[in-house]
């Protein structure tokens, strides 16, 4: 086979034009080993674009993360400077106020650097979940034990029903349905109840949490999800329910949700596909 010079220094040409970041299609529908050879270019430069446009998605991605991590972690230490400072030449009263909020602070603080951590871990894919028979029941216990005390606080009541048989890796599902747990306590009235039922059918098993609250719009149930947006209230981060959502599809599972309304509470249901 022959190739003139011409065509050689064309195909150079155009393969530095697509190092320089160039769109250009070199293609060609010619049978032989010179249209092969373009083709190859072609699906290589095709590679190499795809990479680099993966790499800038990820570096922006990366980017947006840590102002994020940042503007979280601002606020509360801000607050917590001016409390410091105040703290000397404040009365017993205000002292003691500042104390607790200090303290408050700090524990929010702890919360959330442990979930950026799990998060984190989640998204590189170091975690191997080691998944187990386990009684529905034995892992809401295990979830409702670290929000005792801020059950007891809002004089709330966890009405557990019915038991499956789970298959699932018990310390993380234990944590996603511990924020998912939360995230219906913030949201219900002091005195009441949260609904937890569990079950199965064909397609999957599953456990279910309603709150008793007022319930979640349309368009605010396609933000839940988010990190750092979907959260339905002021002081939280948005990044429970996220990190909820993570660890059940690193399962093969998923997150359901019903936004009820109309006196009914929302209901995040989690399934374990068989």
């Amino acid at each position: 086979m022959w190739i003139s010079k011409r065509d050689i220094k064309e195909l150079s040409d155009n393969i530095r034009k697509i190092i320089d970041g160039q769109p250009l299609d070199i293609r060609d529908n010619h049978e032989g080993e010179w249209g092969i050879l373009k083709n190859d270019i072609h699906t290589l430069a095709s590679l190499k674009n795809e990479q680099a446009d993966t790499l800038r998605q990820e570096r922006d991605s990366m980017r947006d993360t840590l102002t994020n991590i940042s503007h979280q972690l601002k606020t509360p230490l801000t607050s917590m400077t001016v409390m410091a400072d105040l703290l000397e030449n404040a009365p017993p009263d205000k002292q003691a106020e500042f104390l607790s909020n200090i303290k408050i602070g700090l524990n929010r603080m702890e919360w959330l650097v442990s979930a950026l951590m799990k998060m984190a871990r989640l998204d590189v894919g170091t975690i191997n979940f080691r998944r187990e028979s386990i009684p529905s029941n034995t892992l809401i216990n295990l979830a409702l034990e670290p929000l005792q005390i801020l059950l007891d606080v809002k004089d709330q009541f966890a009405h557990v029903s019915d038991e499956t048989e789970l298959f699932c890796d018990k310390r993380w599902t234990a944590e996603a349905l511990t924020n998912i747990i939360k995230n219906a306590s913030e949201y219900s009235p002091t005195g009441s109840k949260i609904y937890i039922e569990s079950g199965m059918n064909p397609i999957c098993r599953w456990i279910s949490v309603t709150d008793s609250g007022e319930g979640i719009t349309t368009a605010k149930i396609a933000n839940l999800f988010k990190r750092f947006e979907g959260s339905r209230s002021d002081k939280g981060y948005g990044i429970g329910l996220p990190l909820a959502l993570a660890i059940m599809r690193g399962q093969n599972g998923d997150i359901e949700i019903d936004g009820g309304g109309n006196g009914a509470g929302a209901t995040f249901t989690l399934k374990f596909y068989k």
